[in-house]
């Protein structure tokens, strides 16, 4: 093998494994927004297609919640009728190690009755730990933490 073939052949390499790590880590971003919308549409069966069945979730209003049963059981109960949330996710950053990855995001939460401003709106950080499954990506632990809290 010549010189060139064995750059070539390394450059090829190495644009797939930085295509891949691209890859892992939008579908990994994409875990937050997927995860606001099924809560902004109460969609807690849907809870798997973002968490693990072992998921722990830590949070200032559920506390530490064990498994996918009951954190959709939380979800369930927690709902209020007549309210809904606005989920909103920046500032995710993610960092890929094989199958595994940590990733954080800022997170903005608001809570209103239809046609009206919100009465709540929260900031919070999020910091997961995310397991690439035979589904894709979903989060097997998740820490959110409350940075602020404005109610009217």
């Amino acid at each position: 093998m010549s010189a060139d073939t064995h750059t070539a052949d390394t450059r090829t390499a190495d644009t797939r494994t930085a295509d891949t790590r691209t890859a892992d880590r939008v579908e990994i971003a994409e875990l937050f927004a997927r995860l606001a919308n099924l809560l902004d549409e109460h969609r807690h069966d849907d809870a798997h297609t973002v968490y693990t069945d072992d998921v722990v979730v830590r949070s200032p209003r559920g506390g530490e919640l064990h498994g996918l049963d009951e954190v959709t059981a939380y979800l369930r109960r927690s709902r209020v009728e007549g309210e809904h949330t606005q989920h909103v996710h920046g500032d995710v950053l993610v960092d890929v190690d094989g199958d595994h990855a940590k990733a954080t995001a800022s997170e903005l939460t608001y809570f209103y009755r239809d046609g009206e401003p919100p009465y709540r709106t929260s900031g919070l950080r999020e910091s997961c730990t995310a397991v690439r499954t035979p589904a894709g990506w979903r989060f097997s632990d998740i820490r959110i933490m409350l940075a602020w809290l404005d109610e009217k």
